[in-house]
């Protein structure tokens, strides 16, 4: 398919706004201005856009949820944090393509009747801030943000904010926590944020890809949309492929390619001799599949059926190289030290876990560790208030499912087998 998010990203001036102006930009808020706010909404659920941020969820949907009798004003909050491991197709749209990110937050506030959009953007991200930060200058000089936007009479403004790099600001009400100027701590839901959100007023938190496709849909129509992808799983689509394929990056295609054409199709197969042995289809939060379960097509539902979940479309490689005890601790450490400590399950149960995992994967594990491996982690899941908690258990279940004969063999050698047969061929290799 041709692609529609990325298509000028590898020009050179791509993320100005006279390059913007210069290929349809704006061309979708002109024609959103003139549509009433109710029919944008109905717009956005005909073409069955659903959140790019991980859950999936149907865009209009959560727009119709904002409770519109409200006296409070409403918000629109672009959760551009992307801090799950293994994805980085929002940071590639901002760096590359800002403007569409700005016309797809105004859409978004013409739609449910917001004057103000936040951008809340990951932490580490200070050289995409700086585009933004200009870019976002240039297109209130030029009156498409701001007081009496295109002529038409309507105010409205976007604020660039900027986290700490925190993981948990990813979680919807942890962002709003966090804009407020609070620790990214998760709220108890009920109340959803389309009722009681930023500043306890209805909020909309969409994903950058999210909003990105917002314009096209306005410009094309719904109809054009949901005809490039299967039923429910409407189009455009980035994926983002790492690990161990030869060639990693962002790749933008319909949602009927599979796993499997993604990998050996987009970015190249797996590294030269080697074997695939593990996938992780959407972001490392998300549990395994194997080589044989990738037949299938790269959309929410399908990738569900067997028996994961699309996510963030964050797809990480593993071959046979890869020992699954160490990336199950690899990812342990890494929630364990992002946890944002509001949970007991998740807090306690997290660091508990990183010390199995340590002690399986230096050869000192016991037969019971297994058990307790399984029994710490399904204390945690779905006993936390957002899904960090299932995120955190995930890789320690998903890899004793899958590989706990290598569990086994840890314990039963007393050292990681994995890495030491890597570590032998190294220096077998080297010494001839």
């Amino acid at each position: 398919m041709e692609p529609v998010l990325t298509r000028y990203i590898r020009e050179p001036n791509s993320y100005t706004l006279d390059f913007y102006t210069k290929h349809d930009g704006y061309e979708g808020l002109k024609k959103t201005l003139a549509t009433q706010p109710g029919d944008v909404i109905e717009i956005v659920k005909a073409s069955g856009l659903r959140g790019r941020g991980g859950a999936g969820f149907p865009t209009g949907l959560k727009w119709q949820f904002i409770d519109k009798k409200s006296p409070k004003p409403k918000y629109i909050a672009c959760n551009a944090d992307e801090s799950e491991p293994g994805t980085f197709k929002d940071h590639l749209l901002m760096e590359r393509n800002p403007h569409l990110l700005f016309e797809g937050c105004l859409i978004g506030c013409w739609a449910i009747g917001a004057k103000v959009a936040y951008i809340y953007i990951r932490g580490e991200f200070y050289h995409v801030q700086r585009i933004l930060e200009a870019e976002l200058a240039k297109a209130y000089a030029q009156g498409y943000c701001g007081r009496n936007i295109m002529g038409s009479g309507w105010d409205c403004d976007i604020v660039i904010h900027r986290g700490a790099g925190a993981y948990e600001a990813g979680e919807e009400t942890a962002l709003i926590e966090s804009l407020e100027g609070k620790r990214a701590q998760p709220r108890i839901k009920p109340p959803f944020p389309a009722v009681s959100g930023l500043y306890n007023a209805p909020t909309a938190v969409n994903n950058v890809e999210t909003l990105c496709n917002l314009p096209a849909i306005m410009i094309n129509g719904a109809e054009w949309f949901t005809a490039l992808g299967p039923e429910k799983n409407g189009e455009p689509k980035l994926y983002c492929v790492s690990g161990h394929v030869k060639k990693p990056g962002v790749y933008e295609t319909s949602m009927r390619t599979t796993l499997k054409q993604l990998i050996f199709d987009y970015a190249g197969g797996i590294r030269d001799g080697h074997q695939l042995k593990a996938v992780i289809p959407g972001g490392s939060s998300v549990p395994i599949l194997l080589p044989d379960q990738l037949d299938v097509p790269a959309s929410f539902d399908d990738v569900a059926k067997a028996g994961s979940l699309l996510g963030s479309a964050g797809i990480i490689v593993m071959d046979e190289t890869t020992c699954m005890v160490w990336a199950a601790q690899n990812l342990m450490h890494f929630y364990m030290h992002e946890s944002c400590g509001k949970c007991t399950p998740c807090r306690e149960g997290g660091d508990w876990l990183y010390k199995l995992l340590s002690k399986i994967e230096r050869g000192e594990g016991e037969s019971r560790d297994l058990d307790l491996l399984n029994s710490v982690a399904n204390n945690i899941l779905g006993k936390t208030l957002c899904a960090f908690g299932d995120a955190e258990a995930t890789p320690v279940l998903t890899t004793l499912q899958h590989f706990r004969q290598e569990y086994e063999q840890h314990i039963r050698d007393g050292r990681c087998p994995v890495q030491a047969d890597w570590r032998g061929h190294s220096i077998l290799t080297a010494a001839h």
